[in-house]
């Protein structure tokens, strides 16, 4: 999750590439390789969620997606490498990703090799969710059928507070079938915290008045279930960085 980047932005990012304080880390795939969360994942999940292809189209949406480097191979793990002569319909899988940062959004869009199948937009969800409905409707679809929300929440909560954490929460289970949500423990925000005070910067808005602290995935899990409508069904362990990787459904 990342928002406009600026001067000074860019800057602290070159002195600590942990520092960027909306999680718009221009370098972020560098230090954090796609591949330690696809090697989680089967390659098989789509099909394991009963999306198999067919006439009607498949849509994931990535939340945050950074410069769209996990999003391709994301969609390159589950998809692409699997479309062949006995199962051409696997090609009408669409990927949507979207970003605050329009920097990392261009890259993303310029480095597309799969535009036909992938798109990248400049968004905030906290401010803007039509582009994801007229997405929704150009595809003819009420939902996204795989939702994925990969290391974004904490960069939410901290620059929007409690309420904007579970405002996240519920629009994604509102527009998704299903929903893989990684979310930040509670160390990183101390870390971030700490990184953005060594650059003698503010500390961020709401990070002393959280209520929401300790097992962040536990709260967003019991949000989830309780109040919107929606199941854990599957972890897939924990990355190299200690994050749990959870696989919710709409009920």
């Amino acid at each position: 999750m990342a928002t406009c980047s600026t001067s000074n932005d860019a800057a602290d990012e070159l002195s600590d590439p942990g520092a960027a304080p909306f999680g718009n880390f221009i370098n972020y795939y560098t230090f954090n390789p796609p591949e330690n969360r696809l090697s989680l994942i089967p390659a098989t999940l789509l099909r394991d969620l009963g999306y198999s292809g067919g006439h009607q189209p498949t849509l994931i949406l990535d939340v945050g997606c950074n410069s769209g480097e996990l999003s391709v191979v994301f969609y390159k793990h589950l998809v692409h490498e699997h479309v062949c002569e006995e199962q051409p319909e696997m090609s009408n899988v669409h990927l949507l990703g979207f970003d605050l940062d329009e920097i990392l959004i261009l890259r993303a869009q310029q480095a597309n090799p799969l535009p036909g199948n992938i798109s990248f937009i400049p968004m905030d969800i906290m401010e803007d969710s039509e582009q994801l409905q007229g997405y929704l409707n150009l595809h003819g679809c009420s939902h996204f059928h795989l939702c994925l929300c990969l290391a974004v929440t904490m960069w939410v909560h901290l620059n929007h507070g409690d309420s904007g954490l579970l405002q996240l929460l519920s629009h994604l289970a509102s527009i998704s079938q299903h929903l893989l949500l990684e979310a930040q423990p509670w160390k990183c925000y101390r870390s971030a915290a700490r990184r953005l005070r060594k650059l003698g910067r503010s500390d961020f808005d709401h990070f002393k008045a959280l209520k929401i602290r300790g097992d962040i995935a536990e709260h967003a899990r019991e949000h989830l279930e309780t109040n919107c409508g929606m199941e854990l069904t599957q972890s897939f362990g924990s990355t190299a960085w200690e994050r749990k990787l959870l696989l919710f459904k709409r009920r």
